[in-house]
């Protein structure tokens, strides 16, 4: 335990230190906002990999894996084509040549911008600083279900003290001090994740032995699972069975697709200097998905070979802890903690640190800048100052709202909060992104209706249609007395993406058409 103390105090000093640098060149907004737009691709590359990639991803879904099996590596497909190779290619470079069009530091910024409208700024910046915080919160519980395990430190303890060091930097810091410690931190994730795939696969008897024995264990699928359509852990489950909706369109969907339309991991096309360094950046950040990911979901998966082998119980029971109901979100935990050596364990316990801090700092800065820039602040340069210090303010309040909201969660919330999130920026802005991009003739009505119109839709269905999501709001059984509006239908268990993504399409599309394009509102006010 000494060891891990000291090496824990050299990771706080490299953290401080490099929060310490983004301060020092932290000296105006864009410096804030964008860490000046003039990143090394390799830390761009990283800081986008490691903000994308965090707890949510490896202990969330990891356990998630553990409980659905190796159906969840459809998950890592999406998210190497989708989240990297589109993002970047395609989305990447267009964005970050209409960020400097238009001087966007943020998100908000951007579309606001180019739909010329006040209100789709002021909607997209508030509607992210209220439903952000269920993300950055299921990310922070993440880290701190770890500590609690490894360390067997108490739960809110660790929620506070995770929480605090990534509010300090990323306060002085901003981007600069974001991206400076996401690519130390992300490296330190890579790390991690080679040698937990080497020494599972080792513990386990090798690549073959390992998932020969998992495809052994169909018949040990719970009855619970096997009702709603789980066949085994080495595959998918029964095509268009409940498992089946929540594994694809709920995580792989949902995350694959909505990776696109994620705030956060937009601005960081806007911290480079070229199109040049985007590409670049793109190989460093692929192949950190990819173990990111895959060794999750892969070690997920076969920690079910090792909690059979250990105590004759899969993932699912082994997860039930003192009486408690199972948990997704313990599976990595206790399999880390129980598997390894404490020496190793402790290894793993700094890069699942990192994972949490890494994206929560990315949360937390986005929080921040919507509030008090997109909020509340002003679109001058001259007032770099001001806009500095309400980021700062806004941040503290992000800040407080994301603690609150790590308290109210349930159990096995990781996976589901982070899908929801992504699943809503995916329903309210992708519409409108991709048209910004690509579609010269869109409109700011057809903006702002598919914005509107994907919000309400994901929203009601979260809260009132689908289960899993109702359930962790408690409105809809508060007021009907059930957990879904749709009681056991396909409804209650098809992810609110499914509806909501090609409705707020239609509604772009239809509404551009028949109203006048910002072309024409452009041309005209040049003309005048």
């Amino acid at each position: 335990m000494g060891l891990f103390y000291v090496i824990l105090a050299i990771y706080v000093v490299i953290v401080a230190f490099l929060g310490y640098l983004g301060y020092k060149h932290t000296n105006s907004s864009k410096d804030y906002m964008v860490a000046g737009g003039n990143i090394h691709p390799y830390v761009m590359g990283m800081a986008y990999g490691a903000t994308f990639i965090s707890t949510s991803a490896i202990v969330g879904f990891g356990g998630a894996a553990g409980f659905f099996g190796m159906g969840m590596l459809w998950l890592t497909v999406a998210n190497i084509f989708v989240g990297i190779f589109i993002a970047f290619v395609f989305f990447g470079k267009k964005t970050r040549a209409l960020g400097q069009k238009y001087g966007a530091f943020t998100f908000p910024h951007l579309l606001g911008s180019h739909y010329e409208s006040t209100f789709i700024r002021r909607w997209s910046a508030a509607l992210m600083s209220i439903v952000l915080p269920i993300y950055a919160a299921s990310v922070m519980i993440g880290g701190a279900r770890f500590l609690e395990e490894t360390l067997k430190m108490n739960y809110t303890t660790a929620l506070l003290i995770l929480s605090l060091v990534v509010l300090a930097y990323v306060f002085f810091g901003g981007l600069r001090g974001v991206v400076y410690t996401d690519a130390f931190q992300g490296t330190l994730m890579f790390v991690m994740m080679l040698l937990l795939i080497v020494l599972t696969y080792k513990m386990l008897g090798g690549v073959s032995v390992a998932h020969t024995k998992l495809n052994a264990m169909n018949a040990l699928v719970p009855a619970a699972l096997a009702k709603q359509g789980m066949v085994g852990f080495a595959s998918m489950p029964k095509f268009l069975s409940q498992n089946w909706w929540f594994v694809i369109s709920t995580l792989v969907l949902g995350v694959g697709i909505g990776v696109l339309a994620q705030p956060q991991l937009i601005v960081r096309y806007m911290t480079v200097k070229s199109g040049k360094e985007l590409n670049r950046a793109l190989a460093f950040g692929g192949v950190f998905i990819l173990f990111m990911t895959g060794v999750a979901f892969t070690v997920g998966a076969l920690s079910n070979v090792y909690f059979y082998e250990a105590s004759k119980k899969v993932s699912m029971m082994a997860s039930a802890v003192g009486g408690a109901p199972p948990n997704t979100d313990k599976v990595i935990p206790l399999f880390l903690t129980q598997a390894f050596p404490s020496w190793i364990y402790y290894f793993f316990l700094l890069g699942l640190l990192a994972a949490a801090m890494s994206t929560m700092s990315g949360q937390f800065h986005f929080i921040s800048t919507s509030i008090s820039y997109d909020l509340l602040g002003k679109t001058s340069k001259d007032d770099s100052g001001k806009t500095l210090w309400l980021a700062r303010g806004g941040l503290v309040v992000g800040f407080v709202v994301t603690v609150f909201v790590a308290y109210l969660l349930p159990g096995s919330i990781i996976a589901i909060g982070t899908s929801i999130f992504f699943g809503l920026c995916a329903a309210s802005f992708l519409p409108m992104y991709a048209g910004a991009l690509w579609w010269p003739r869109t409109s700011k009505s057809g903006a702002t209706w598919s914005m509107v119109a994907g919000s309400i839709i994901y929203l009601f269905m979260c809260i009132f249609v689908n289960a899993k999501e109702s359930a962790i709001f408690g409105l809809t059984k508060a007021l009907f007395g059930t957990v879904s509006l749709a009681g056991t239908g396909s409804l209650s268990y098809i992810d609110p993406l499914i509806v909501a993504l090609p409705v707020s399409i239609v509604v772009f599309i239809v509404v551009t058409l028949v109203t006048e394009p910002l072309s024409s509102i452009k041309s005209d006010a040049i003309g005048q």
